[in-house]
C-alpha cells in the first residue's frame, strides 16, 4: 500500500510487530457520522413541524463534519488518489453550496438540505472506500484520530466564505469555531445530537 501523507503530528516510537495505534479509523467516523446524518434528516423530515433545535443541531452537526472532512479526508484522499483530484474539488463546491443552503435553515428547506446530504454521503462514501483500500490501519486511525479533533475546534455554523483547502482552513476555522461556540453558549443553542429530547438512532 502506498503511504497516505498525514498532516505534521507528534512523532511516535518505532512500531513494534503488530502496533495499532489508539482510536478509530478516519473511514470508520465518517461511515458512522454519515449515519447519523441521515437519521437525523429523516427524523427531521417526518409529519409535523420541525422542532427548532432539530435544525440547529442539524446545522451544527453538518457544519463540523464539513469542515473537519475538508481539513483532513478530502486532502489525504488527494493525496493519496490523485485520479480523484477532479471528484475531490466537486465535493469541496458541492460542500460550499451546501454550506450556503444552511445559513437560515427552515422547514422548507429540508427536503433540498435532504437531497444534498445524501449527494454528499454518496460522492465522499465512494472516496472513503478507495482511501481505505490504498491506506494503511494506522494511517487510517492517525487521519481518524486528526479529524475528530478538528470537528471539536470547528464553526457550528456555516460559513461557506472561509477557506476550504489547506493550510488555511486549519488556521481560520478554529479561529471561527471559538467564535461560534461563544455564541452557542450565550444562547443556549443545542449543537450536538445527544442534546435533542429524542437522539435519532443510528443507522
Amino acid at each position: 500500500m502506498s503511504a497516505v501523507p498525514l498532516p505534521p503530528l507528534p512523532p511516535t516510537p518505532a512500531p513494534e510487530e503488530g502496533y495499532r495505534p489508539a482510536g478509530r479509523s478516519i473511514a470508520d467516523t465518517v461511515d458512522r457520522e454519515h449515519r447519523q446524518l441521515l437519521a437525523l434528516l429523516d427524523q427531521l423530515s417526518g409529519p409535523g413541524t420541525t422542532p427548532q433545535e432539530g435544525l440547529a443541531v442539524l446545522t451544527a452537526a453538518l457544519s463540523r463534519h464539513l469542515s473537519a472532512e475538508e481539513q483532513y479526508l478530502l486532502p489525504a484522499v488527494r493525496a493519496a488518489l490523485p485520479e480523484a483530484t477532479e471528484r475531490v474539488d466537486a465535493e469541496i463546491n458541492a460542500d460550499a453550496a451546501l454550506l450556503s443552503a444552511l445559513k437560515g435553515l427552515t422547514d422548507e428547506a429540508l427536503t433540498e438540505i435532504a437531497e444534498r446530504v445524501r449527494r454528499h454521503v454518496d460522492g465522499v462514501g465512494a472516496l472513503v472506500t478507495e482511501l481505505r483500500a490504498v491506506a494503511t490501519e494506522e494511517e487510517l486511525i492517525r487521519l481518524g484520530n486528526r479529524l475528530e479533533i478538528a470537528e471539536e475546534a470547528a464553526p457550528t455554523r456555516p460559513h461557506p466564505g472561509t477557506p476550504a483547502t489547506p493550510p488555511w482552513n486549519r488556521i481560520v476555522e478554529p479561529a471561527v469555531g471559538v467564535v461560534d461556540k461563544v455564541l452557542d453558549a450565550v444562547t443556549r443553542r443545542p449543537t450536538y445530537l445527544a442534546d435533542l429530547p429524542e437522539p435519532p438512532r443510528d443507522r
